[in-house]
């Protein structure tokens, strides 16, 4: 190679080595001060893809955890309420029981009937007045299609959601009290007749009670699955982020020494090439 002043090939080599090795060593300081891998899209745009997808996925996951849990909230809600309609009920089939006896006379089951009464006024206010969240839950407002509980990411309607049912449970609906029309069965116990003809009516009310209290533990249990296998899904999702997106700190460390020193002996190397030409200094007299 001749000694030339203007084009000094060895510096410019040294330079573009130099270049390379800090560009490296920039970006195995960048991913161990930050932990990821993935940094930006010019690192594994694949990747990013991947792992922006799977990010979205677990954000969605948990807050589908938390929907179920809202869910189980709910439905604690309702069945505690359900628990004090029990409660009104026996007392109700108790003062059946006791005005459908001969002892009494009938001015004395009209006293009977009045706490009859007011029970089955207090279960249609429990019905009405239990709400979560300001969602009325007892007053039949989720008969039929029901409260959609959605936890998953999609929107699929197997796999996705599905509606917690609650019938109506007013003292009406469960077919006791005054308001179930005066000869109906249930509706009063101001005669020994009616008191006796309402003890059925009292266990088909309990009937129908327990059968929505027994629903409701159905989706609570449900849902408490539902929330294993969510955990779970993300956990898992997360573990698969990881892999695609961290660093591995032992292996980035590695590098990171392999191209300080690099870039170390590059430096070195310009310096002494940016010299060379000084010695065509000694040829010129």
């Amino acid at each position: 190679m001749s000694l030339v002043v203007n084009n000094n090939m060895m510096a410019a080599n040294a330079a573009r080595n130099l270049n390379t090795s800090y560009s490296a060593l920039s970006t195995s300081t960048e991913r161990l001060s930050s932990g990821l891998r993935i940094n930006s899209s010019s690192d594994d745009a694949a990747g990013l893809a991947v792992r922006e997808l799977m990010r979205s996925d677990v954000a969605t996951i948990n807050q589908g955890v938390r929907n179920a849990n809202d869910g189980i909230s709910m439905i604690q809600t309702a069945d505690g309420a359900l628990s004090v309609v029990d409660e009104k009920l026996i007392r109700m089939k108790e003062l059946a029981e006791q005005a459908s006896t001969g002892t009494y006379t009938d001015s004395q089951r009209q006293i009977i009937d009045d706490e009859y009464q007011a029970m089955a006024s207090e279960i249609t206010r429990i019905a009405s007045a239990t709400d979560f969240n300001g969602i009325h839950l007892l007053n039949g407002n989720l008969g039929g299609t029901g409260m959609t509980i959605h936890f998953g990411t999609g929107n699929d309607e197997a796999e996705d959601k599905y509606a917690v049912t609650i019938d109506d449970c007013s003292a009406e609906a469960l077919g006791v009290g005054i308001g179930v029309g005066e000869n109906v069965a249930g509706a009063t116990v101001s005669t020994q007749a009616s008191a006796q003809a309402a003890l059925e009516a009292l266990d088909n009310a309990i009937t129908s009670k327990d059968k929505v209290r027994a629903n409701l533990g159905a989706m609570e249990n449900r849902l408490s699955a539902t929330i294993s296998n969510l955990e779970i899904q993300a956990e898992n999702l997360q573990a698969a982020e990881s892999r695609i997106s961290d660093v591995d700190v032992a292996t980035e460390m590695t590098e990171y020494t392999k191209q300080q020193i690099i870039t170390q002996m590059a430096v070195s190397m310009l310096s002494q090439a940016n010299s060379l030409p000084q010695m065509a200094l000694s040829l010129i007299g």
